[in-house]
């Protein structure tokens, strides 16, 4: 098979969690530093700057991510119809610049800093095994009392 069929196999008719790894964008030079990678997937709320194109330069926010397109919409980057009607210009990843990240997502942001998301924080870990310990005592207690009462 040729290698441009093979590409374009790859990139247009890939899965859903494949085109969702193909929406990566590069970190800016300060997130690098402090997160120690190079790139991470673009989600809405992610403060950005363009870096090529038609609209060099703007910075923004995106406003909606499209993974049918493999690109992304931003805030205040439009075009206007020769009606007047304004309408959301999708711009690919690869062409931005992450300055900021939406960090709502607590499971996102573990993974950047190279955390286990799945692993609970120390704290948590030790109230659990209070409560364990806890409902142990009082199954025994209760065991207990019905043989003082036979």
């Amino acid at each position: 098979m040729k290698p441009t069929k093979m590409r374009n196999k790859l990139i247009y008719r890939a899965t859903f969690h494949t085109r969702s790894k193909q929406l990566g964008s590069q970190l800016s030079e300060d997130l690098r530093k402090k997160y120690g990678k190079k790139s991470v997937r673009v989600i809405e709320g992610d403060s950005i700057k363009i870096v090529r194109g038609e609209f060099k330069g703007v910075d923004g926010k995106i406003s909606k991510v499209s993974t049918k397109k493999n690109s992304v919409a931003v805030e205040g980057v439009k075009k206007e119809k020769t009606k007047g009607d304004k309408f959301d210009v999708y711009i690919h990843t690869s062409n931005l610049l992450v300055t900021g990240l939406n960090t709502e997502d607590k499971w996102r942001i573990a993974k950047l800093e190279g955390k286990k998301p799945s692993e609970k924080p120390k704290g948590v870990i030790e109230k659990t095994a209070k409560k364990e310990n806890t409902t142990k005592e009082t199954k025994v207690t209760k065991t207990q009392k019905k043989e003082v009462e036979k």
